[in-house]
């Protein structure tokens, strides 16, 4: 097997970006006249978009405060989280361990790399900056980039369409539920890494094709399939 294109979720398959997508809710939340949350819940709502996060939320806090009258319509609150994401986005994004080395690493070996993310692309693009990464990816698919967005199929065929690579020959790798079913739906190799936010579901329960439990491990399997591959390539020759 030679892996010609990869497809990367980012957050929480690449980096940690809980704290300061946490920050911007809270904020919001507080203009809203709700009380901050902590990040571990907000992570619970992470994946779909920041703006699907952010409505997500919302209605957890208000289950807890049913007769609360918000401050701010929806329209307001999310161009108010619009701004506090602006300011907070890209403010400590954490690469998990060896994650820039192993982006490297495959770049290197010749693979196309592209990050596919459902948050909004100046956000995404904003992150990978601040985190060292804009320079591995070819491409950068944010959830506002195309008309369909994870877990349609759509993304990760364009991402293709561009790169010029092949189903049989792609993986998309993410940390959710949502991120398996795109690969599959899209009928590339559906990968998974178990430290991400996936509302917290065991990455597991969804099945994945494989799950790594680091991004050099998955790095060492990618370029010693496509080692393997050029060698029986040259043997048949």
């Amino acid at each position: 097997m030679r892996y010609s294109v990869i497809t990367f979720d980012l957050d929480g398959t690449l980096v940690d970006t809980a704290a300061e997508i946490a920050e911007a809710a809270n904020r919001t939340l507080v203009e809203c006249g709700l009380p901050r949350q902590p990040v571990e819940v907000v992570k619970q709502f992470i994946g779909a978009g920041t703006r699907q996060m952010m409505q997500g939320l919302l209605a957890h806090v208000l289950r807890q405060f049913p007769n609360h009258q918000l401050k701010l319509n929806e329209t307001e609150m999310l161009n108010r989280l619009d701004h506090h994401y602006s300011c907070t986005a890209g403010m400590d994004p954490q690469p998990y361990p060896g994650c820039v080395e192993s982006l490297q690493r495959l770049r290197a070996s010749g693979v196309r790399l592209a990050c596919l993310t459902n948050k909004e692309h100046r956000f995404a693009t904003k992150v990978l900056h601040a985190a060292g990464l804009s320079s591995l990816f070819e491409l950068v698919i944010g959830g506002d980039s195309l008309p369909q967005r994870k877990p349609n199929p759509q993304p990760v065929l364009h991402i293709l369409h561009v790169l010029g690579g092949e189903v049989q020959r792609a993986a998309h790798v993410g940390d959710s539920r949502t991120d398996v079913q795109t690969a599959k739906a899209a009928g590339v190799a559906a990968w998974a890494v178990p430290w991400g936010y996936n509302a917290g579901e065991p990455i597991e329960a969804t099945q994945p094709e494989r799950i790594f439990m680091s991004l050099p491990e998955l790095a060492e399997h990618v370029v010693q399939a496509n080692q393997a591959h050029a060698s029986a390539t040259l043997v048949r020759a």
